[in-house]
Order: C-alpha cells, then sequence, then structure tokens
C-alpha cells in the first residue's frame, strides 16, 4: 500500500487530547500503524543518569496513531483525506481530495 503519510508533511491532529493542534511528521512506522509529530502527544519520562544524559524528567513526543492525524490542506490548512492520481508524465502523486492540489510533484 502506498503511503499516505510521509516524513515531512504538516499534519493536524483530529482526535485525542491535542486535537486540533498541527505539526510536521518526524516519524513513521507503517507496520506499528503510527506516527511521530514534532510538538504533539508530548509525555514525560523518567530517565537515570548514563554517561551520555544527566537523567532527570525528559519531555519528548509520543506516537500517534496514523489514523487519528489528518494532512493539512496547502491550499487553506484545513484537513483533508489524500488520494492518489498520475500527472501529466504519468508518475503516481499524492493530492489533497478537499482542494484537489498536488502534494508531491
Amino acid at each position: 500500500m502506498a503511503a499516505k503519510i510521509k516524513k515531512g508533511d504538516n499534519v493536524i491532529v483530529t482526535v485525542g487530547k491535542d486535537k486540533g493542534r498541527d505539526g510536521t511528521v518526524t516519524k513513521v512506522m507503517p507496520k506499528e500503524r503510527k506516527v511521530l509529530v514534532q510538538g504533539v502527544n508530548m509525555v514525560k519520562r523518567h530517565t537515570k543518569p548514563s554517561q551520555q544524559s544527566a537523567g532527570g524528567i525528559i519531555e519528548k513526543e509520543a506516537p500517534l496513531d496514523i489514523s487519528n492525524i489528518a494532512l493539512k490542506d496547502p491550499k487553506d490548512g484545513k484537513p483533508t483525506r489524500v488520494g492518489f492520481k498520475e500527472n501529466k508524465d504519468g508518475q503516481k502523486v499524492r493530492f489533497a481530495k478537499r482542494s484537489g492540489e498536488v502534494i508531491d510533484g
């Protein structure tokens, strides 16, 4: 299956405690159907000191389920679904179903 959400995409959270917040996808985990979004779904982790870090309480992003986010429409910035079509050169490209704008290509 082709990837509807890719690293570097601007997305909006549609459900949960961070509903309405937006950010950039930093990591996609397709087998687990999870994504990491920069600055969204922050959790605190208590870590022991090690040779690399001082330890303490570290705040970092937790994975979100891929069904809980939507791509941000390049035209108006609202959540949109993603479709696939061929461009003039015959290449498969993603497009926003809300506005019809091509996302990559």
